[in-house]
């Protein structure tokens, strides 16, 4: 049986990587194989390209360059670590995916959507998760959220910037609404895991169920 790829997305301070660790605890208890990873990073390789990226030495990189770097990460990612595990039957939770790159790239630096496109087709076939989960927090929230913790290169963006980068996650909910779900940020933690477990369902059940819990 071919395993899942299911992605994480949201604003800093969204919280979407705590729900990513609540579902892999959860897979966990019932016995389902998984791999939890994130991006940029998940593999040696790609993890030296995340310190780069998110050094707030490099605070001016260009936006073509952060889209290099990030697809590389990523090609790599998918090589040594998704494809592998998916292949295998795992349930893969990757925290960020090319959505983030269409949002922060394209909606927050400005580099032209067909620019993303083909550095996704050359990169990773544009490679599409199963499901993401993206999850919904304004814009202002998410800088109050990210000022009550450590700041690398990224966190420390202005305001419209981050409205920027919301808008453009917006679009790509609008145009691929199948393979979303949102999910709204502003509830309490437990409430937002019930609400990412409503939504993880339909694909874990049979998985849980064949893993016998």
């Amino acid at each position: 049986m071919s395993g899942l790829f299911i992605t994480f997305e949201g604003l800093d301070g969204s919280g979407k990587s705590t729900q990513l660790k609540r579902v892999a605890a959860d897979l966990e208890r019932r016995g389902v194989a998984h791999v939890v990873t994130r991006e940029p990073g998940g593999t040696p390789f790609a993890d030296l390209l995340r310190e780069l990226f998110l050094r707030r030495e490099a605070a001016q990189v260009d936006g073509v360059v952060e889209l290099m770097l990030v697809f590389a990460s990523r090609r790599q990612h998918l090589i040594e670590v998704i494809e592998p595990a998916v292949a295998a039957g795992a349930v893969v939770l990757c925290d960020r995916f090319t959505d983030s790159t269409y949002a922060y790239q394209g909606g927050g630096r400005g580099v032209p959507q067909g620019v993303i496109a083909e550095a996704d087709r050359l990169a990773t076939g544009c490679r599409a998760p199963d499901r993401t989960l993206f999850f919904e927090l304004s814009p202002e929230e998410a800088q109050r959220r990210r000022r009550e913790g450590a700041a690398d290169r990224i966190d420390r963006e202005s305001l419209a910037f981050y409205r920027r980068v919301h808008e453009a996650y917006g679009r790509r909910i609008a145009a691929e609404p199948e393979r979303f779900r949102v999910i709204a940020a502003t509830a309490s933690i437990d409430d937002v895991a019930r609400a990412v477990e409503a939504e993880l369902s339909d694909l874990l059940r049979p998985l849980s169920q064949a893993a016998g819990a």
